[in-house]
């Protein structure tokens, strides 16, 4: 992604749009996820009901640095093992640093640190996580082209940023970092 491509998509978010960009295994959506005008404008967008909440995405463990606080070394050890990477974690919300619109109606919020370059140099320039949800209406396939965000969006988005996925073949795994437990393989 080049710097007019970066800068646009910087002004979309700053200026609480909605932006398409790709991600480990599909086409994500995002916004600023501190601006309660885009998480509504974008859920609108996906169909998607607010209590679900949504996934976070940072350049590094320090854009989420407040959700950290509270964490035991091995739970830290084990972020960080982990990241960057394709695994998304539920961490513990207790002083409710994420928004409600992010957390839906849950304690915890999902994060991951990306390894995608495009996802990387997007929060790193934007400073801090943005929204990270599949480009896709709620039940449809989550799009895995350019093509197929603006067929499902068109006009709705304030821009699509140009890149290719990675690698993964399916969206990223989700674990909780309290229980242990693996949510989606």
């Amino acid at each position: 992604m080049n710097n007019w491509h970066l800068n646009q998509a910087l002004r979309a978010l700053r200026g609480g749009g909605v932006i398409a960009y790709p991600t480990e295994a599909v086409w994500g959506l995002g916004c600023d996820p501190f601006n309660s005008s885009a998480i509504e404008r974008l859920l609108e967008l996906k169909r998607r009901p607010m209590h679900k909440g949504l996934i976070l995405v940072a350049a590094d463990m320090g854009q989420i640095k407040p959700l950290l606080q509270g964490l035991s070394d091995a739970q830290l050890t084990q972020l960080e093992a982990s990241w960057p990477g394709p695994v998304t974690w539920l961490i513990p919300d207790p002083t409710g640093w994420a928004p409600e619109g992010v957390r839906g109606r849950h304690s915890s919020v999902a994060v991951r640190v990306s390894a995608h370059p495009v996802v990387r140099k997007l929060c790193a320039a934007y400073g801090g996580p943005i929204v990270s949800t599949s480009a896709n209406r709620s039940a449809a396939a989550p799009a895995r082209s350019k093509l197929k965000v603006n067929t499902y969006f068109g006009a709705g988005l304030d821009y699509v940023v140009p890149g290719q996925l990675g690698n993964l073949g399916r969206p990223t795994q989700i674990c909780d970092l309290g229980s242990n437990q693996l949510i989606r393989k």
